[in-house]
């Protein structure tokens, strides 16, 4: 019974940012799944495959929620979401069967140094000045690419990259944080598939697991992740998002000292 209130508590965490930030959820997602399933004692060789492919499985669901959410404030340009989400697909595909190939030593080790990126990134606003349009749909396809292959190898920070990006051409602040939560519905669902499908060869995976995918946490994230994601992005358009990015950048900083700690 503890593990579902410790899978409930994460949950209801991630999807409150995801809608707050516009994020999936997966650096909140990840850490916590890996704590809790070394403390279930799974077996070490696929743990953090197996937190990745959970996570992805679980932002399916709360990003519906969250883009629900900003939908309802037209904080979504559904037109730039139609554009990337081809690149996003085929990106998130090859990202998840590149992870396969990966240690969870690497896989942790890329995902520390991601994270300290994206915390640096949110916490000085580093992006160029937002004096560009958007591409046309061949440039926006090829972006999109890049973001499913980051997403799918660190279990998240598609928003990290989609944010930025669309703010650097002119994209209004509340409508990049709604747009990116939509964005990461396909991230997700490709990302899903593609630890699913990678993850059915492997052995030693606990039971009731989905190739990569451990059901049990997934139901529980979800249920919690579900409910307080329209919570987050209600609170996002009447809070100054700049004050709360850079709460969320400190925390980001402790995630991924914690994972750098625990590898070495």
């Amino acid at each position: 019974m503890e593990w579902w209130v410790a899978y409930l508590a994460v949950g209801a965490l991630a999807g409150f940012l995801a809608g707050l930030l516009g994020v999936g959820g997966g650096f909140i997602f990840v850490p916590s799944l890996v704590f809790l399933f070394q403390s279930q004692d799974f077996p070490q060789t696929n743990l953090l495959h197996l937190a990745l492919g959970t996570s992805l499985a679980s932002i399916i669901f709360t990003s519906v929620s969250s883009f629900r959410a900003h939908h309802a404030h037209g904080a979504v340009n559904w037109t730039i979401v139609r554009r990337i989400t081809p690149g996003i697909v085929l990106g998130s595909l090859l990202g998840s069967g590149f992870a396969a190939l990966l240690s969870s030593s690497a896989l942790a080790l890329l995902f520390a140094l991601f994270v300290f990126f994206a915390a640096t990134q949110i916490l000085f606003e580093i992006k160029p000045k937002p004096s560009r349009q958007m591409p046309g749909a061949l440039g926006t396809f090829f972006v999109g690419i890049i973001i499913g292959i980051t997403f799918s190898l660190v279990g998240g920070g598609g928003a990290i990259l989609s944010i930025p990006f669309m703010l650097y051409c002119n994209i209004k602040t509340h409508d990049a944080i709604g747009t990116s939560s939509a964005i990461g519905f396909p991230i997700a669902v490709s990302g899903a598939v593609g630890y699913i499908f990678t993850g059915l060869t492997q052995d030693n995976l606990p039971p009731l697991s989905l190739g990569f995918v451990y059901l049990p946490a997934l139901l529980w994230l979800v249920v919690a992740g579900v409910l307080t994601a329209p919570f987050g992005a209600k609170l996002a358009h009447r809070l100054p998002v700049a004050r709360l990015r850079k709460v969320f950048a400190a925390f980001l900083y402790i995630i991924a000292a914690k994972m750098l700690f625990g590898l070495l």
